[in-house]
C-alpha cells in the first residue's frame, strides 16, 4: 500500500463514493427517458428496476461488516468496485429489462459495500479527531458523482450506452486506486475502549423513530430520484438532454447538505427535519406543477438536492449518536432505512404514474412528505437536552468522538501512540 495522508484519503474516499453512490446508484434516473424509449419499458417496470439496486444495497449492507472484518478494507473496496464495473458494463449492453435489472442490482451491491470499507480504512488511517472532517468530505462524493454524470446527458443525449460504458471505465480506475492506496487491515478497536451496551439496553424507541422518519424520507424521495427526468420529458415536453440540468442542480445544492446537517445537529434537529421534509415535498410539487419550465424545474432540483443531502446527513449523525461503540451499525442503520423506503417507493410511484399520471403521483408523494413533516416533533433530538455543554457536544465530529467511550462513558482520548501511527492532514 502506498502512503496516504488524511487529506489524500478524504479525496480518494470522496472519489470512490462519487463512483459507487453518485454514478452507480443515483445516475440511473438521469438516463430513464432514453432507456425507457429504446427498451420500450412502462413506468411500472422502470419502478421495479429502480428498486433493485436499493434492495441489493440493503443486502450488501447487511453482510458488509462481516465482509470487511474478514477481507479487510482494501479487498472489500476492490470487491465493491468490481461489482460496479460489472454492473455498469451490463447496463451499457442491456437489450431488455432482465439484463438492465441485473446490471442495476450489481450496482447496488457496489454501493452497499463501499462505505463500510471506507469507514474501516478511516479507522486505520485517520486520527479520530479528524473523522468528522474526513467523513464530510467523503459524503460530498455523492453530489460530486451526480455532477460528473451530467455532461454525458448534456452532450451525449440519447447515447446512454456509451455513457454507461464510460462509467464502467471510471469505476475500473477506482478499483485500481483502491488496491494501491487503501490498507488491507480491518477497522481497529482500541484495547481501552468500553464494550458497546447490550442490545437490550439500546434506545429502541429513539432508534425506531429515526428509522421510521428515514424510511418515509426515502419513500418520498424515490419519486424524484427515479422519475423526475422522465416527468419533465414526458409531461413537460423538454428534450432528454435538458434533464442534465436537473441533476447538476441536485449535485450542486447537495454539496451544502453537510453544512446544513451539522448546523441542525447544533441547534434543533426536529425543527430542521420538519423544514427539510417540507422542502423535499415542495420540490416534488413544484416539478409536477411546472415541468415545462426549465428554470423552475432546475430550482426544484436545487431544493431537492439541499433537502435530501441535509436529511441524510442529519440521520447519519443521529444514528451514530444513538449507537455508541457500534462502528459498523451506527452510520449504516439510517441509510438502510432510507434505502428500504426508496426500494418500496419506487414501484409504488411507478404504479401510480401508470394509474393517475405523473402530476397526480408526484402530488400524492408531496402530500405524504408534508404529513410526516408535521410529525417531526417526535424525531429523536439530542440525548442530553439544552445545557451549555450541548454546543460543544454537537456536530458530526462530536458524534464520532462519542463512538468510542471509556468505562466511565466519556469519549475515549486518542493516545500519543495512536497519533504517531496515523498521518496528519496534509502530511
Amino acid at each position: 500500500m502506498k502512503s496516504l495522508s488524511s487529506t489524500g484519503f478524504a479525496i480518494l474516499g470522496a472519489a470512490l463514493v462519487a463512483i459507487s453512490y453518485g454514478i452507480a446508484r443515483f445516475a440511473f434516473g438521469l438516463f430513464v427517458p432514453p432507456i425507457r424509449d429504446e427498451l420500450e419499458l412502462t413506468p411500472y417496470v422502470i419502478g421495479i428496476i429502480g428498486a433493485l439496486p436499493l434492495i441489493s444495497f440493503l443486502l450488501a449492507t447487511l453482510v458488509a461488516p462481516f465482509t470487511t472484518d474478514h477481507l479487510g478494507a482494501r479487498n472489500t473496496s476492490v470487491l465493491s468496485g468490481a461489482f460496479g464495473v460489472g454492473g455498469l458494463a451490463l447496463i451499457s449492453q442491456a437489450s431488455d429489462a432482465l439484463l438492465l435489472g441485473v446490471g442495476v442490482f450489481a450496482c447496488g451491491i457496489c454501493t452497499g459495500l463501499m462505505m463500510p470499507a471506507l469507514s474501516a480504512a478511516m479507522q486505520a488511517l485517520v486520527k479520530r479527531s479528524l473523522h468528522g472532517r474526513v467523513s464530510s468530505v467523503m459524503n460530498a462524493g455523492t453530489s460530486i458523482g451526480v455532477i460528473v454524470a451530467v455532461p454525458t446527458v448534456l452532450f451525449l443525449a440519447g447515447a446512454w450506452r456509451f455513457a454507461y460504458l464510460s462509467f464502467a471505465v471510471l469505476a475500473g480506475i477506482g478499483v485500481i486506486a483502491a488496491w494501491l492506496f487503501l490498507p488491507s487491515v480491518s477497522r481497529i478497536m482500541p484495547g481501552n475502549a468500553a464494550p458497546p451496551p447490550p442490545i437490550s439496553e439500546l434506545p429502541w424507541s429513539r432508534l425506531s423513530r429515526l428509522s421510521l422518519f428515514a424510511f418515509v424520507m426515502g419513500f418520498v424521495s424515490s419519486a424524484y430520484w427515479i422519475f423526475a427526468p422522465d416527468l419533465v420529458v414526458t409531461l413537460g415536453g423538454l428534450p432528454a438532454g435538458a434533464t442534465g440540468w436537473l441533476w447538476l442542480a441536485v449535485g450542486i445544492a447537495g454539496l451544502g447538505g453537510a453544512v446544513v446537517a451539522d448546523l441542525a445537529d447544533r441547534n434543533n434537529p426536529p425543527i430542521t427535519q420538519a423544514l427539510m421534509l417540507m422542502m423535499l415535498a415542495a420540490s416534488l410539487a413544484l416539478l409536477a406543477a411546472s415541468p415545462a419550465q426549465t428554470v423552475l424545474a432546475a430550482f426544484s432540483a436545487l431544493v431537492f438536492g439541499l433537502a435530501y443531502m441535509s436529511l441524510t446527513g442529519l440521520y447519519l449523525m443521529t444514528g451514530i449518536r444513538l449507537l455508541p461503540g457500534r462502528l459498523s451499525m451506527g452510520p449504516v442503520l439510517p441509510f438502510m432505512a432510507v434505502s428500504l423506503g426508496q426500494a418500496t417507493g419506487s414501484p409504488v410511484v411507478g404504479g401510480l404514474v401508470n394509474a393517475f399520471g405523473y402530476a397526480d403521483a408526484f402530488a400524492m408523494f408531496a402530500a405524504l412528505g408534508i404529513l410526516v413533516a408535521i410529525l417531526s416533533p417526535f424525531y429523536p433530538g439530542h440525548i442530553v437536552q439544552a445545557d451549555e455543554e450541548e454546543e460543544e457536544g454537537a456536530g458530526l465530529q462530536a458524534a464520532y468522538d462519542h463512538q468510542l467511550q471509556n468505562e466511565g462513558g466519556e469519549p475515549l482520548e486518542e493516545s500519543a501512540d495512536d497519533d504517531a501511527k496515523k498521518p496528519a492532514v496534509g502530511s
